[in-house]
């Protein structure tokens, strides 16, 4: 039995420009701004919620399935999930297409321009979860967004317990959207901001969302997590990274983490630790597919990370 991810591939140009935006855009000119700037550092990363996921899951010695559709210049990043021995049967090429691509400049405040195309990610309705064999849980993440509805529903009519994780895409939704894919869903994943919105979009308070769902999961950076499940609260320590060198991709290993342990029939709390773990691991290292710990590596930073909350717990 299988993890079905449903979700983007992508890549992520990333340019570092080495100044300050804010010195050179006129104020006065932003009504016909036309800048352009040099960027002598730039490099190009495997990403999307989907490819990244399923990494994740990979590094865990899990076998995930990637359900997403691409263009035709996906030939590199097919190659690398072939030397990770990440399964591509069910993502599908889309002629006449690029993959789904973020064109993201940063400056030395870390300030960010960033230009999204999504290309063969708004034909992701054209797969359908029935194509995929053996599945016993599923993530329906950020993607196209009629993809998101139809492979939801899927799930749903297939008795597919999945995570619905909005992500970037929650403002494609309205609140009654939202809501129906919440009350599809088994499990519920957002940030600390998606969560505000949410709320204001269907004009419910964290705990009548968390009531919908076996687990709700809100992640809070580096002030950890909280898992709502069981008519409690479960305050998920954030586990000290080794390095702080590049956010991008770390609530895709932290949903990597769940997913690990929601399969394995885990308690909340493992769940979120392993989870939290993940995230650590990521953050020290730039993209979202670059961090290559082996499975030894994350039991043993997963075992150290507990032995240190111990302690920390009884001196309080």
């Amino acid at each position: 039995m299988q993890i079905l991810i449903c979700g983007s591939m992508a890549f992520d140009t990333i340019m570092v420009f080495p100044d300050r935006f804010k010195n050179h855009i006129l104020p006065e000119k932003i009504h016909m701004l036309n800048v352009a700037f040099l960027v002598p550092e730039m490099r190009r990363e495997f990403g999307g919620t989907a490819g990244n996921i399923a990494y994740n899951l990979k590094l865990l010695e899990d076998d995930p399935l990637i359900m997403a559709t691409v263009g035709e210049d996906f030939v590199a990043y097919d190659n690398w999930l072939n030397t990770n021995n990440i399964s591509s049967t069910h993502i599908k090429k889309i002629a006449n297409n690029f993959t789904a691509q973020a064109f993201i400049t940063t400056d030395i405040d870390d300030n960010q321009i960033t230009a999204f195309h999504p290309g063969a990610m708004n034909e992701s309705h054209l797969n359908s979860v029935g194509e995929a064999q053996d599945v016993m849980l599923a993530i329906i993440a950020p993607d196209g967004r009629e993809g998101m509805f139809k492979h939801a529903k899927e799930c749903f009519d297939a008795k597919i317990p999945f995570l619905f994780d909005p992500g970037q895409g929650l403002p494609m939704f309205n609140g009654n959207e939202l809501l129906s894919f919440i009350e599809m869903a088994d499990y519920l994943a957002v940030n600390d901001y998606e969560a505000q919105m949410l709320q204001e979009k269907t004009g419910l308070t964290l705990s009548e969302l968390a009531s919908k769902v076996k687990a709700m999961f809100v992640t809070l950076g580096a002030n950890g997590s909280h898992i709502y499940a069981d008519g409690q609260r479960f305050d998920i320590p954030c586990v000290k990274a080794h390095d702080i060198v590049d956010p991008t991709g770390c609530g895709d290993a932290y949903r990597a983490g769940l997913l690990f342990g929601i399969s394995r029939g885990w308690d909340w709390p493992t769940c979120g630790r392993l989870a939290s773990v993940m995230g650590s691991i990521k953050i020290g290292s730039r993209g979202g597919q670059n961090h290559r710990p082996t499975k030894t590596e994350i039991e043993q930073i997963y075992t150290q990370a507990l032995v240190d909350q111990t302690k920390l717990d009884e001196n309080i």
